[in-house]
This record gives C-alpha cells, sequence and structure tokens, in this order.
C-alpha cells in the first residue's frame, strides 16, 4: 500500500505521525516503509488504510462484495459486550428489537502539559431544561481510595498546586475529529457548594479586538471530599444555541522543565539529517528560473529578541528558522497558542525538534555573530554586521588630524591658535607678531610674521589711511591709538579684533 502512494499521500501520513515530510518521492517512500516496520501502531494502520482507500476506492468495494453476508463490517463488532449477546439472543428467540443508536462520542484532545490517568467522568452533553439563557448542570463522581491517595502523596509543583490533579474540561458536543477545550459564556463552577476559580480574560492590545478567555482544564482539586463521599460539580453556562460536554479526568501536571527534558530526549535532529535537509532546499531546480545559493539564518530567537539557547523548530515548518525551546514552552504554559513564532503555523509539542546543526553553531561561535548563511554543500558560514563592518573600516582608515591646544594662552597674550602646527600634533616654530609694534611704510596697518602667518590689525579706520600719507599717517595712527580706549581681552588674555591670516 505504502508503495502505491503519491507525493502527497506520503507527505500526509509521515506528517500525521510526527515524521519530516521533505525530500524527494524515493526518500518518502523509504521513510515511510521503515515507519511501517519500526512503528507497527493501529494508527499508523487506520492512516495507511484511509490513504489507501481513499487512492483506489474499488478496492473497498471489492472487499465488502468477497465479506460473507453474515461478517459485519465494522471493526467494534470484534470486542465482545453485553449488547450483542443480548440482541443475538432476541434474534435466535425470533424477537428481533431495534438497535438503539449510540450517543455520539466526544473526544478532547490531549494536552502536552496533562497526561490523564483515569476518567472520572466521560464526556456528558449539558442540557438546558428551560428557555432561560442562564442553566445550570450538575454532575457526580466518587474518588477511590487508591485516587485519593494518590492526590494526597503527589509532590508539590508550587505552593498549594500538586502534580496529580482533578480537572475540568469543557468542549463543544461534536463527535467529528478531536475537540479543543472551549468555555460556554457567561461560565461558572461550583464544586461541594464553593465556587472554584476560572481563567479569566487576556487582554488585548490590538485596538478593536476583544479579550479572549484562555480555555484550558479547571483545577478542582482543593474543593473536593478526598474520601468515598460524592462530590457534586455544579456548571453555569449561557444556554445560546451551542452545545457543550464536560469531562472529569484524574491528570498528572508538567511543567516546562519537564517537557523540556521530554523534548531532549526524544526529538533531537542530528547534524548530517539536517545537512541533507538544507542541500534538499538549495538543490538546483532546473525548471526554476531562480537558482538559490545560500540561505540565511538568524541565531537571535524571535520571541524573546536574545541569542538562541535550544534551537528548536516545527517538522512540519518549511523554513530553517528556529526558536529557543525553553522560552517558547514556557510562554505556552503560561498562554497555551502553540503556534511557531516565524510563519504563525500549528505547533503542537509532538512536531518539535531540537536542531542538532544550529546546536553546534551556537557552541562554535561567538556572542558577535548574530547571523549565519547555510551554503549549497550543507557548509554554513558567519555574516557579520553592516555596522561592525563599517567601525572596522573607520578603525583602518582613520588619518592623524592635527592636535591643537586652546586652553593654555602664550605669554603675549594671543591665542595659541595663532602658531603652526605640524601633523604629529605639536607646535611649530612659526610667531606672531602684534601688529601695532611694528612700523611700516605706506599702509602702515598690517605687519607680517617673520616665519608664520600675517598678523592684521583691523582697527584702523580707512578714511585716516587715505588722509595721512607715508610717515605722517603713522603719527597720525600712533595718536589716534593713544585716544582710543584699549581693545577688549576675551577670556584667553588676547586682542579680540586680531586675525590670523596663513
Amino acid at each position: 500500500m505504502v508503495k502505491s502512494f503519491r507525493v502527497s499521500d506520503l507527505q500526509t501520513l509521515l506528517a500525521s505521525m510526527g515524521r519530516s515530510k521533505s525530500g524527494l518521492k524515493q526518500d518518502l517512500v523509504g521513510r515511510a516503509l521503515r515507519l511501517v516496520q519500526t512503528e507497527y501502531s493501529p494508527e499508523l494502520l487506520k492512516n495507511v488504510r484511509q490513504l489507501y482507500e481513499s487512492r483506489f476506492p474499488k478496492t473497498s468495494g471489492w472487499l465488502a462484495a468477497r465479506r460473507p453476508e453474515g461478517i459485519s463490517v465494522a471493526y467494534s463488532s470484534l470486542s465482545s459486550s453485553p449488547n450483542t449477546t443480548s440482541q443475538g439472543a432476541d434474534y435466535l428467540n425470533g424477537i428481533s428489537k431495534p438497535i438503539p443508536t449510540p450517543a455520539p462520542e466526544v473526544k478532547l484532545v490531549p494536552l502536552p502539559f496533562y497526561q490523564t490517568l483515569e476518567t472520572l467522568l466521560s464526556p456528558t452533553e449539558l442540557i438546558a431544561h428551560n428557555n432561560e439563557k442562564l442553566q445550570d448542570s450538575q454532575c457526580i463522581f466518587e474518588l477511590t481510595p487508591n485516587q485519593a491517595d494518590q492526590i494526597r502523596n503527589a509532590s508539590e509543583l508550587r505552593a498549594g498546586i500538586r502534580s496529580i490533579q482533578v480537572a475540568l474540561r469543557i468542549c463543544y458536543t461534536d463527535s467529528i475529529g478531536v475537540q479543543e477545550d472551549q468555555y460556554p459564556p457567561n461560565i461558572a463552577v461550583k464544586v461541594n457548594q464553593s465556587y472554584c476559580h476560572v481563567p479569566g480574560y487576556y487582554p488585548s492590545n490590538k485596538p478593536g479586538v476583544e479579550p479572549r478567555r484562555p480555555c484550558r482544564p479547571i483545577n478542582i482539586t482543593p474543593w473536593l471530599h478526598l474520601s468515598n463521599a460524592t462530590n457534586r460539580v455544579t456548571v453555569t453556562w449561557g444556554n445560546f444555541g451551542k452545545r457543550y460536554s464536560v469531562a472529569v479526568y484524574l491528570v498528572r501536571v508538567f511543567t516546562a522543565a519537564d517537557l523540556f527534558s521530554q523534548l531532549k530526549l526524544c526529538s533531537v535532529e542530528s547534524a548530517e539529517r539536517c545537512r541533507e535537509r538544507i542541500q534538499d532546499k538549495l538543490r538546483f531546480d532546473p525548471e526554476s528560473e531562480i537558482a538559490t545559493t545560500g540561505l540565511r539564518v538568524s541565531l537571535i530567537c524571535p520571541l524573546v529578541k536574545m541569542r538562541l539557547g535550544v534551537p528548536c523548530r516545527v517538522l512540519t515548518c518549511a523554513h530553517l528558522q528556529c526558536f529557543d525551546a525553553v522560552f517558547f514552552l514556557q510562554m505556552n504554559e503560561k498562554k497555551p497558542t502553540w503556534t511557531c513564532p516565524v510563519c504563525d503555523k500549528p505547533a503542537p509539542f509532538e512536531l518539535l525538534t531540537i536542531d542538532g546543526l544550529l546546536s553546534e553553531i551556537l557552541k562554535e561561535t561567538s556572542e558577535d555573530i548574530e547571523e549565519i548563511e547555510y551554503l549549497t554543500d550543507g557548509s554554513w558560514r558567519p555574516i557579520r554586521d553592516d555596522k561592525e563592518k563599517e567601525r572596522e573600516r573607520e578603525r583602518s582608515n582613520t588619518p592623524e588630524y592635527p592636535v591643537v591646544d586652546i586652553c593654555i594662552p602664550e605669554a603675549n597674550g594671543h591665542s595659541p591658535a595663532h602658531s603652526s602646527t605640524g601633523l604629529t600634533g605639536k607646535s611649530g616654530s612659526g610667531t606672531s607678531v602684534n601688529a601695532t609694534g611694528v612700523t611700516g611704510g605706506g599702509g602702515g596697518g598690517a605687519a607680517v610674521a617673520p616665519a608664520g602667518g600675517a598678523v592684521v590689525d583691523l582697527t584702523l579706520d580707512s578714511s585716516s589711511e587715505e588722509e595721512g600719507g607715508g610717515a605722517g599717517g603713522d603719527s597720525e595712527d600712533t595718536e589716534d591709538s593713544e585716544d582710543s580706549p584699549a581693545p577688549k581681552r576675551g577670556r584667553y588674555n588676547y586682542d579680540k579684533d586680531l586675525v590670523t591670516a596663513y
């Protein structure tokens, strides 16, 4: 049957059993055959039979034509029960009774943090007794001495919370598939005349989105009689047209650390298998117009924006990006969503796996490496940040700029900026001379420094230069400078109006 499957059938079979569905058809067939040989379970046989009958619908009709008339088709007929015995006796006595239609069997989805030990109350429908919107439905059950001892002797997860609990679960009344926990509106639970805590609503950060209540099992253990006395549970619920069922189980509660230990023990994908997966993704496809030569993967967890500790991903997801397993389990312990943080697809615990190749890469790379690239041969290379590259480039190409000390004034009262500086940042040999202390012919308003720039005195009026020429102009300038007040000096004790020209 498996060898006759198509690629889509093989992928469906492998995904239903928690195996990888990527690769060529021959790889999928080999993986499915190994699965049939190693894990011979009723669930696997059922999936194979359903896929085969959907592929070849005539087979079921051929088997029905060759089956004798007296043999029932249903598999439940193989197990004997008092009802079948009584029906057979009635038929032999000539009294044929109509077979009563059984009530639809509701199956609740298994939860990763809860292991069902015993069923105390099978799923029972909440029935409305009148037309009122608020209805009260009661159910009763008793604990055996062994069950009560298990609860008493269980270890404490935290103060007042034991690892063995009695959990109340509510879901829609639907016999098709497995049902998730779903609370009816206006729910309230009373155990032995005492109200127990029901999880409240989570506030929504998005505008216009109503708060959502997390639907999870309700712990009713603290209000139970741990004896042979009858426990009475009253559920108040809103009757708005939908049907609900209630069930009570004795469960063992796991923590995120417990699930992480199971994940490390049972679901670690080897580095060799991860390399094969990378090569499959980067294999050249002649029908594709775009050739992929590498795949970039971040080493930062998308949940907490920190470096990955234990890289984890979902087997059914197409991407290679991982998230941190510890943080993912802790977040689902507080708020169970079981959604992949990378692609927002379902991420059940059974399909989680630890990436062995990325675990080795995290050990080999330093903390400053935040991204890597997988290559076509299954190897990888680190990718440095562009900012880090820019910093290194600036460090290698930074020129040595001249350094000027402007904090200490010179002895003549002028700024140190008047002295020339070399490329080494030390003062040069050039000096500056005050223009008022040097006499010159003609212009009389400027003086040239002997080994540096020229110092120009801008306090002279241009009209005085035109009226007096030669030496006479110098005497008038001297008289004007004696009558005019001394120029103001700044905080560094140099002439404010002197400018150095280079």
